[in-house]
């Protein structure tokens, strides 16, 4: 059962089927298997997804789940240029789920099915993709074990290799039924139907019947009863007339009857690249032959599969001017929780889990699940950009350097042309932006690039490298993030909040200094799977005229975004030390009220006060997570929020005094009731200066 779609399979839901799945908001069916039903899903801002749903009855199979349970972790632990990255999952839910990037574009076997077979570049772009996906697969120390036609599609950006259902590790670690047959005849090597052996070596086979199939557009081994393919898979000759006579020696290497015999995934890679490279170089008759080229561009370069048109996968209207993942990012804050088992796939390397721990509290996301940062991150504010909108002070201090809420206010005649126009840019525009050649565009290069990375690095995520282009005529700045592979949602939608901010902060300055000639307004933060993707989506945008803060009748005010963005952990040593500080005094200051007998009560649970940073706008978070309902009534939260706006803004203006590096002049206060996992705002603020 494939998790990506193919054009036209977006079908009608079904009586019965769910209006949601986790964050994830059902509009119809993109197929449906032996495991379960893939739903056509999409976030509050319109990315698509792919649901996998495991039908009730399997799911009640302690076996059965046990195998979606392993499918899981094994497409987390596998990610690469030419697969379909895994989202977020839960295996423990009642109906459990799984839901990957949708990839549009045909299945090879709807694709041939239409068409003639694949011939020059895009045959091996074809071959070169799927073999870097089973290379990648083998790397991670898995075996996909059903590598067929139905699971690679073919998408605009090149192929990608789909499904798990039936893979196992390379250690032999699997749960799969004793004594049953798995994978699909004609894709099934020799020495499984011999001895059950399923190991990289069996995928090699199958990927030289595919790329067989792909180039002539017949089964390898040819078609009818199970039994009759098997015998000639053992004992037969595939059919590999039609095959290029440059592809002829590898494929037929992947097709020996011995395991042994067969190259690796890494091996077929690097000689399809090769020959790939060849066909670029013929196609510019000799242009590009002294300038190497990256594979994932050689790819995208041959590849000739039109994109397809899907006019019936709508995503919804964004409700404001910035489109954000925060469904996805709503999930995220409870991955890894002990209710729903939910996971998430976060890279290597950039995590908090080293075994280094920090000093003083740690700061805890909004599920309660308390995380210490690592002891040795990079300080926030290294090039400190961000102000509060309302400073006063001199502007010798680059923190004090306000941001306009109309920076063309009473100007007759600004160079900027688009205020209100709240359409989301498009792909074109993005691929039209060019770096910046001006003076005036580098110079707002530097600044964006600049906060943005001190921005992530507060949260250990410096690892990511925007890019910052102009397209003149969209008057639109893009900052583009990625490839990054294994990146989790919350870290990609902590890229886009702060690139907003980014972007709009610097573009507000900018039109207020030279309103009648800087004509960029608009922006836009993108996203790229990999190297020389000729696509990217657009997961945030906005202009730069309305407020780049959150306000409702000129008060800043917090939110979902900040408080999710808030309850990743730092990795900043000054937040960190303040965040300490901060909940010891507003747990003392607690204490001390009930103490007085004003009729409050203490918390129950062990660490009920948590406070974290976000670094997008500026703010501090506070929440309490009210498992005994201490604030039930108005009176209570009343208590509680004047608690909190007595004792943070001491603690956040002592260290902006001393510390020219902290920016965080704002703070806002939530209650989570229970087991809710949508806090409840009492209140928000801007520290006096």
């Amino acid at each position: 059962m494939s998790t990506a779609g193919s054009p036209g399979r977006v079908r009608p839901a079904h009586p019965g089927d769910p209006s949601r799945i986790g964050p994830y908001r059902i509009i119809g069916r993109l197929g449906a298997g032996g495991m379960g039903t893939v739903h056509a899903g999409l976030t509050a801002d319109g990315l698509r997804v792919a649901v996998k749903v495991i039908h009730p009855a399997q799911a009640e199979d302690p076996e059965f789940r046990a195998r979606f349970r392993r499918e899981v972790q094994l497409s987390a632990r596998v990610q690469g240029p030419c697969l379909v990255p895994l989202l977020a999952a839960d295996p423990e839910a009642n109906a459990p789920w799984l839901a990957t990037v949708y990839a549009p574009g045909p299945t090879l076997n709807e694709y041939l099915a239409d068409h003639r077979p694949l011939t020059g570049g895009t045959l091996y772009a074809f071959a070169t993709g799927t073999a870097q996906a089973l290379a990648a697969i083998h790397a991670a120390g898995v075996v996909h074990r059903d590598v067929k036609p139905q699971n690679v599609i073919l998408a605009p950006g090149g192929p990608r290799v789909l499904d798990f259902g039936i893979a196992r590790a390379a250690d032999g670690t699997s749960v799969t039924r004793t004594g049953v047959m798995t994978g699909t005849p004609g894709w099934i090597s020799p020495e499984y139907y011999r001895t059950s052996t399923a190991g990289p070596e069996g995928d090699l086979f199958a990927w030289g019947a595919l790329v067989a199939y792909a180039a002539t557009g017949r089964l390898p081994f040819g078609a009818g009863a199970p039994d009759a393919v098997a015998f000639r898979v053992m004992s037969g000759e595939p059919d590999l007339d039609g095959v290029p006579q440059a592809l002829l020696g590898l494929v037929r290497k992947a097709l020996a009857k011995e395991p042994a015999e067969r190259p690796s995934a890494a091996f077929a890679a690097e000689e399809c690249a090769r020959l790939l490279a060849g066909q670029a170089t013929q196609v510019l008759h000799g242009a590009a032959a002294a300038e190497p080229t990256r594979v994932g561009e050689l790819v995208t370069a041959q590849w000739h599969i039109p994109a397809p048109d899907d006019p019936t996968w709508h995503a919804p209207v964004p409700p404001s001017r910035r489109r954000t993942l925060l469904a996805v990012l709503a999930a995220a804050a409870v991955l890894g929780a002990a209710v729903g088992g939910v996971l998430a796939v976060r890279p290597g390397g950039h995590g908090d889990g080293d075994g280094k721990a920090a000093a003083g509290r740690a700061i805890a996301g909004p599920a309660g699940a308390s995380t210490a940062p690592p002891a040795d991150a990079t300080a926030f504010g290294a090039t400190p950009t961000g102000t509060p909108e309302e400073a006063r002070e001199s502007p010798s201090d680059p923190r004090r350097i306000p941001v306009p809420v109309d920076p063309l206010a009473g100007v007759a005649d600004p160079a900027f042309t688009r205020a209100g126009d709240e359409s989301e840019p498009t792909s074109d525009e993005w691929r039209a932006s060019a770096v910046a050649s001006t003076a005036q565009e580098r110079a707002v290069d530097r600044t964006v690039r600049a906060e943005l990375t001190s921005m992530l690095a507060t949260k250990d995520m410096d690892f990511m490298t925007p890019t910052v282009t102009f397209d003149k005529r969209a008057q639109t700045v893009m900052v583009t993030g990625g490839p990054v592979s294994q990146i989790p949602p919350e870290d990609q939608q902590v890229f886009v909040r702060a690139g907003e901010m980014a972007a709009c902060t610097a573009l507000a300055r900018r039109l207020k200094d030279d309103p009648t000639a800087w004509a960029y307004g608009r922006f836009a933060v993108a996203w790229r799977d990999y190297d020389g993707d000729p696509e990217a989506e657009i997961l945030g945008f906005g202009e730069a005229t309305d407020g780049c803060f959150h306000r409702i009748a000129g008060q800043w005010q917090g939110g979902e975004e900040g408080i999710a963005t808030a309850g990743i952990p730092s990795s900043d040593k000054a937040e960190i030390r303040v965040a300490d500080a901060t909940d010891k005094a507003i747990t003392a200051e607690w204490n001390s009220r009930i103490a007085e007998g004003n009729g409050l009560a203490p918390f129950g649970n062990a660490d009920p006060i948590n406070l974290g940073f976000d670094p997008a706008e500026k703010a501090a978070y506070v929440w309490a997570r009210d498992t005994d309902a201490v604030l039930v009534g108005r009176a209570q939260r009343a208590d509680f929020q004047d608690a909190v706006s007595r004792t943070v803004c001491p603690k956040l203006m002592a260290e902006y005094r001393r510390n020219p590096a902290w920016n965080y002049t704002r703070w806002s206060v939530a209650v989570y009731e229970a087991n809710s996992r949508v806090p409840e705002f009492i209140g928000s603020g801007e520290c006096p200066q």
